[in-house]
């Protein structure tokens, strides 16, 4: 494949070893060496998504990839988004557009019909760009969908890029992995393959140091680093949610509870990240009604409603939301969430279930009717009781329309519009509430009065504000984290290098 970029690829032992992490990182490395940098992933599987400029929709990794290349995130980036509804079946996104449904049958399906869109979409780029680094996904040596596979070695093929191997050794075995990858790769995969880093480490490096010679001399490549585990900086996670990282117990008495609803599909889990930051602010993954009553409980978004709403039944996690309302709480559901917490739920296309009416929670007089056309918007706005503003985006089949006694939420509008229009649905006493809006809990000072008016409800004085670092900090810090531990100068090389 011609192209004028420079190339350099993470690929890892597995999923969840780091590679969007060290993706971000790089980039913003050689950025601030001066180089016009992109990052491309070729396929993302991840319920976890953002929406660009134009209202498209792409994978939340490459959006926080393409800020740490100082860019506003766009389709290129990410060409091919499949969002899992279930264990067998997933919504296809290609181009930042839906385009239809992927069974798992058929996953050979997106190579056959969309390797066009995927060679496309890394031209245009490497013809803008100075370099690009490119993420793999999952691990290289699953040799039963080497037939398949778009986005590891026949990407790297394509783009004749160099490959760099990373491993998490929190997670153990990480030697083994590192020589069974390069194992199971084949002779032409294998020589892609310039080195490896090692993720997560913790302890004496003396110790691991042997182990290290050991996988050089066994797959003939050099360690470029050892990454130490970093608990400090906080970027957004692709596409796994580990709970454990959020349930942090304050040190303080006049906590908030939060609790979240752990629905089948979770997506865009990223709208609670920033709560569980702040420093009165105690959150749990909830999973069943085991009699504890959070000041909020919250139903987060999911890519299969009517399975996240037959959940919350089977769980008993109704009950929970009406007693959590009946000592005082507070109910809130974002975007799948909302529309749970409506009286109905019409499906007449088969849109996201072969039921075409289902009966919601009536916390809200509101009914959902999905249609065939998605909605993928950036929005901007204000919450209409104490005017903070908010600013996120909008990623929905379902429209929602309110009944009596019910309020919009927010009042918000595209960043290019003037005119602002009603979203989500508040209940008389302002205790159940509902949205589509992802990220409002990014923005500071709407984060904090939000929690402040559930501390007025249990007596408690009020905070102020407090930003905290920004992604484009933590990018930072992460980038000079990495860098401490990385043989940049050899990667330099290496992409300097052919194939």
């Amino acid at each position: 494949m011609a192209a004028t970029a420079r190339r350099l690829m993470i690929q890892g032992t597995g999923s969840h070893v780091g590679k969007s992490v060290l993706v971000a990182a790089l980039c913003r490395l050689f950025v601030r060496k001066g180089l016009r940098v992109a990052p491309f992933k070729a396929q993302n599987m991840s319920n976890n998504s953002f929406v660009t400029p134009d209202g498209k929709e792409i994978a939340r990794a490459q959006a926080v990839q393409a800020a740490a290349c100082r860019l506003a995130p766009r389709t290129d980036f990410n060409p091919i988004l499949i969002k899992p509804a279930g264990d067998r079946e997933a919504q296809l996104v290609v181009g930042g557009v839906v385009a239809g449904s992927l069974q798992a049958s058929d996953f050979g399906r997106v190579r056959r019909e969309f390797e066009p869109v995927v060679r496309e979409a890394f031209l245009r780029l490497a013809a803008e760009f100075d370099l690009i680094i490119l993420e793999g996904a999952g691990s290289p040596a699953e040799v039963n969908l080497r037939e398949h596979d778009l986005v590891n070695m026949r990407m790297a093929n394509l783009a004749d890029a160099p490959v760099i191997l990373i491993g998490d050794i929190d997670r153990g075995g990480v030697l083994a992995a590192l020589v069974g990858t390069m194992a199971l790769l084949t002779a032409d995969e294998r020589r892609h393959v310039k080195g490896f880093v090692i993720n997560k480490f913790r302890g004496d490096l003396e110790l691991l140091l042997p182990g290290i010679r050991t996988v050089e001399h066994a797959v003939q490549r050099p360690c470029l680093g050892v990454i130490p585990h970093c608990r400090t900086i906080a970027l957004p996670q692709e596409d796994a949610l580990e709970w454990a990282t959020l349930s942090r117990v304050p040190t303080r008495e006049d906590i908030v509870t939060i609790g979240v609803v752990d629905v089948p599909c979770l997506s865009n889990f990223t709208d609670f990240e920033a709560l569980a930051l702040e420093p009165d602010v105690y959150l749990q993954r909830i999973t069943n009604s085991n009699g504890w009553s959070p000041d909020l409980l919250i139903f987060p978004g999911t890519k299969n409603t009517p399975r996240a709403l037959r959940f919350v039944r089977e769980r008993g996690l109704d009950r929970l939301a009406r007693q959590v309302l009946a000592v005082g709480g507070t109910v809130l559901g974002i975007c799948g969430g909302y529309q749970i917490l409506g009286r109905r739920i019409l499906d007449p296309n088969g849109v996201e279930s072969s039921d075409r009416e289902l009966e919601g929670l009536h916390l809200l007089n509101a009914d959902t009717t999905f249609s065939t056309r998605k909605i993928t918007v950036p929005v901007i706005g204000m919450h209409r009781g104490f005017g903070a503003s908010v600013q996120g985006y909008e990623v929905h089949m379902g429209r929602t329309i309110l009944g009596d006694a019910v309020s919009p939420f927010l009042d918000v509008r595209q960043p290019h519009e003037s005119s602002y229009r009603p979203d989500g649905a508040m209940s008389p006493d302002a205790r159940v509430l509902g949205t589509y809006v992802h990220g409002l809990f990014d923005a500071p000072v709407f984060r904090r009065r939000f929690l402040n008016s559930i501390r007025e409800r249990r007596g408690l004085p009020p905070l102020e504000p407090t930003a905290g670092p920004s992604l484009d900090d933590h990018l930072d810090q992460w980038a000079d984290f990495v860098d401490r531990h990385l043989n940049v100068s050899r990667i330099e090389a290496i992409i300097d290098r052919p194939v």
